[in-house]
């Protein structure tokens, strides 16, 4: 697959060949679907708890006797009919995630790049750096790419400059290669992609 490889105002500056075993996949919503599903039960922080009538710091002692009150017969305060009370099957400190294997993990990554190239919305630029950290004046090559949701990924390294001038724009992130991932590709309008993450991406998933 050929792509036109292009500068950060917006001019034509080569091609590139797209591995098609990476970019040229038949987009499977299912497999997208188990892998961002994944991702999102990773960053589930799961440590929501309520107590229940073992922990309440409540006496232990009948309330009141067993018979000659009038009331039902109560053995503990501890017990959730009563205010302050046990939680009765409450949410406790537990691990969201589960497993997944390495080798669908990337058919998902490849699956989410390929829907990019398929839509018309992967784009890939010769480099993303800076001469200064000036988010104005990257702001405004933003605009001449026509790029307003946009995820950057950048080779191994991301260029400091570049990712300082991001920070004050609204729906612009980068990351590094190694950062890549099917949630946040997929959350954006457009994917640009520099060379160096083109063949960073394609030796990870070779």
């Amino acid at each position: 697959m050929k792509q036109d490889i292009l500068n950060l105002d917006n001019q034509n500056v080569g091609s590139i060949e797209l591995n098609d075993a990476i970019f040229g996949l038949e987009v499977r919503a299912d497999i997208l679907h188990r892998v961002v599903n994944w991702q999102l039960a990773r960053l589930q922080s799961g440590n929501h708890k309520t107590k229940g009538r073992s922990e309440v710091s409540l006496t232990p002692a009948k309330p009141f006797k067993q018979k000659g009150s009038g009331n039902a017969r109560q053995g503990s305060r501890k017990g959730a009919q009563f205010r302050k009370g046990g939680v009765v099957f409450g949410p406790v400190v537990r691990d969201h995630s589960h497993e997944l294997t390495k080798k669908f993990r990337k058919l998902g990554l490849k699956t989410a790049l390929s829907a990019k190239a398929k839509e018309g919305n992967l784009i890939i630029i010769d480099e993303a750096k800076l001469s200064a950290p000036k988010t104005k004046d990257l702001q405004a090559k933003l605009e001449v790419c026509g790029l307003k949701n946009c995820l950057f990924i950048d080779g191994k390294d991301v260029d400091v400059n570049f990712a300082l001038a991001t920070r004050n724009i609204a729906n612009v992130d980068v990351l590094p290669t190694i950062g890549a991932n099917v949630y946040d590709i997929l959350r954006k309008d457009k994917l640009v992609l520099t060379k160096d993450a083109v063949s960073c991406l394609e030796d990870r998933l070779k």
